[in-house]
């Protein structure tokens, strides 16, 4: 079971904070990257492909930004966000 975040906008177009995933329902049991589970996400709710296929979101398992093909195991926890800006 992995935990999912979503943070800012994201979080409000989605409507939702979080979920949690079983990652067996991602690709049965195989091997699970960040990508696959952005895949995973826009075909269990296809609203929400546009808003996961941003180029520019970011992802982070476990508090540290990684690029989409990062590999996920059992308990991590996998954060959406899109970029900051500040001022």
């Amino acid at each position: 079971m992995i935990q999912v975040l979503f943070f800012a906008r994201l979080r409000d177009q989605l409507g939702t904070n979080q979920m949690h995933i079983n990652l067996d329902e991602i690709n049965g049991g195989k091997s699970t990257t960040v990508a696959d589970l952005i895949a995973y996400l826009c075909q269990r709710n296809s609203h929400w492909q546009s808003f996961l296929m941003e180029q520019k979101l970011f992802s982070a398992v476990n508090q540290t930004v990684v690029p989409a093909t990062t590999a996920l195991t059992d308990n991590d926890e996998v954060a959406f966000f899109p970029p900051v800006t500040g001022g």
